[in-house]
């Protein structure tokens, strides 16, 4: 009787993970309940974690990660905290180069960031299953909107979490002055 249970357990626990239209019974790639708590993204990491080890580096979604053209046409906003005036900047960037028209106070350093990264503008992913430390970097909010080497970007930034603070933080020459908290 104990086989049997036994066998009757391991069959439907290997029963889920078989799909039968993938030509008789090769497992699926999909996870199954069997997952440890690790691999969910709601672990908590451990408090030594929270402060000393900095959240990873953004996932570029849109725009390519490596080395770009260095062209680009930025409208950036950045608010200091609830109820402050909002600070408006333009970038624009030829070949890593700023322009005349861009009103900027560090486009040099914002455009040379963008030529050596393209990618530099895609935070995070809010909706993904990266684990984010669960701290408060401050009020700050930005958007950058415009294009960079042909790419579309539409960003905004904050300092919420660690994921987000590090999102902020490699962008801090694009996002300005008032951005570089």
């Amino acid at each position: 009787m104990r086989k049997t249970a036994l066998a009757l357990l391991l069959a439907a626990t290997l029963l889920p993970a078989c799909s039968p239209d993938q030509g008789g019974g090769t497992p699926s790639a999909t996870p199954t309940a069997s997952a440890t708590a690790s691999d969910s993204p709601s672990a908590s990491p451990s408090a030594d974690a929270e402060t000393s080890v900095p959240a990873p580096a953004p996932e570029p979604s849109a725009a390519p990660s490596g080395p770009g053209q260095g062209n680009a046409e930025l409208s950036i906003i950045v608010t200091t905290s609830e109820g402050e005036p909002e600070t408006s900047y333009t970038l624009v960037c030829t070949d890593g180069v700023p322009a005349a028209e861009s009103v900027h106070p560090s486009a040099d350093a914002a455009c040379a960031a963008l030529k050596e990264n393209a990618g530099l503008l895609s935070p995070a992913n809010p909706g993904s299953a990266q684990a984010c430390t669960q701290q408060w970097g401050g009020p700050q909010k930005a958007t950058v909107t415009g294009v960079v080497d042909g790419v579309p970007v539409d960003a905004a930034f904050s300092r919420t979490n660690g994921c987000e603070i590090s999102s902020w933080d490699a962008a801090r020459n694009v996002l300005g002055v008032a951005g570089g908290a």
